[in-house]
């Protein structure tokens, strides 16, 4: 009977590890079938191989800032640099990772491919917050938000861009307020393209 107990309180303990493990953890989408981390961690152990800087943001500038890139659009275009840089300096990577900043990184994994394409994403004011990455554990939608101006971009004409953890940001402030207002508790928000995010409650 005491085996029995202790047995079942080590498979309860592993459905509670499993249930925590698929509610931070993602998998992450291609963009020019490259493995784009944004905002999240790779589960596998890397190497830099080198930094992508962005420059200014071309539909900002020409519209003087009314319209703003998305954040898909901005990890596109790191992509793209990485892409661009890794074949001008003949250096191979597997993945780029977009930390949020106005910088991402070019890296290559190590050892096996166990965890391929799998990352533990970060959460911003308590919420777990999936970027251009699918929850392992299935979810339904609760409420969903669209992106409006982005003041410092407006302001500055298009020059100054707000990074992609900023865009996040607003994005969870706006779907949080949105389920507050329609008592609607949520577990994350998923953003997966284009100026809308949606908040989440997992099964």
């Amino acid at each position: 009977m005491k085996v029995r107990l202790i047995f079942s309180g080590v498979l309860c303990a592993l459905s509670g590890f499993t249930a925590v493990f698929a509610q931070s953890n993602a998998r992450v989408d291609k963009i020019q079938g490259i493995e784009t981390y944004v905002m999240c961690e790779p589960l596998r152990a890397y190497e830099t191989v080198f930094e992508v800087s962005s420059g200014a943001k071309a539909a900002s500038l020409f519209t003087g800032g009314v319209v703003n890139e998305g954040v898909s659009d901005k990890a596109s275009q790191f992509v793209r640099r990485a892409s661009k840089q890794g074949k001008s300096d003949n250096k191979e990577f597997d993945a780029v990772v977009i930390s949020g900043s106005k910088t991402a990184i070019a890296v290559k994994f190590k050892g096996d491919g166990g965890d391929k394409g799998l990352a533990k994403v970060r959460k911003i004011d308590g919420l777990a917050v999936y970027v251009m990455n699918e929850p392992l554990k299935e979810y339904e939608t609760v409420v969903d938000a669209s992106g409006g101006l982005k003041a410092k971009s407006y302001f500055t004409g298009g020059i100054v861009n707000n990074s992609i953890e900023e865009d996040i940001e607003q994005f969870v402030r706006r779907v949080k307020k949105e389920a507050d207002e329609a008592k609607k508790p949520i577990d994350a928000v998923v953003y997966s393209s284009g100026k809308r995010a949606i908040g989440v409650k997992f099964k």
